[in-house]
């Protein structure tokens, strides 16, 4: 059944690709978004990363196993990253409550946060809209994107990792249309690694 829906997605996903605003990329400078935590507290991106260099990972949500499967993999690069002075933040549309669930399901232990109001996916231009017959698709399946983002605004965003540094710029960018496939764990680790030289 998912992977019918991930197929489903993938076409409205690819239709979308060519009129979402260019992604930012290495050289530029992040913008300075509001994020919400687990625990429902508003968190300033660029406050945020301005003590450790960062690894962004922008995701759909805790209802997509694509994202899933990605996020748990990451779980085992995070001490890599840490020894390498660098933090592991995901990012996704789900509201604080919903992120929690994500949590404990795939039994993660570094930082998720809330982009519900899409602020920070249309910011980076990686946002896109998904049309009402891909919504109606994804309730058959169990998919309910307004009790996932806690919004009506049906806002997603393609799949993307970026390294930032703690002035804000970006050092590596990898953005997809394809959600389907994710960077590897140990390319976001290389990347990572790359980016402090």
């Amino acid at each position: 059944m998912k992977a019918i829906l991930c197929s489903l997605l993938a076409g409205a996903l690819l239709a979308h690709a060519e009129t979402i605003p260019s992604a930012l990329k290495v050289g530029d400078s992040i913008p300075d978004v509001t994020l919400r935590t687990v625990e429902d507290k508003e968190v300033h991106l660029r406050k945020l990363i301005a003590d450790k260099p960062a690894v962004l990972v922008f995701y759909r949500g805790g209802w997509c196993p694509f994202c899933n499967v990605h996020l748990q993999s990451l779980s085992g690069i995070k001490d890599d990253l840490a020894r390498e002075g660098v933090q592991l933040i995901a990012i996704s549309m789900d509201q604080p409550s919903k992120l929690r669930e994500t949590l404990q399901k795939d039994k993660l232990d570094y930082t998720l946060l809330s982009d519900s109001d899409a602020s920070a996916v249309q910011a980076f231009g990686i946002s896109f809209k998904v049309s009402d017959a891909t919504l109606e698709k994804m309730k058959t399946h169990g998919v309910d994107l307004d009790a996932a983002t806690g919004n009506s605004d049906h806002i997603l965003p393609h799949p993307a990792v970026f390294v930032v540094n703690t002035t804000g710029i970006i050092r590596f960018a990898h953005v997809n249309p394809d959600f389907k496939v994710r960077l590897e764990p140990a390319k976001v680790l290389e990347a990572a690694k790359a980016a402090k030289e």
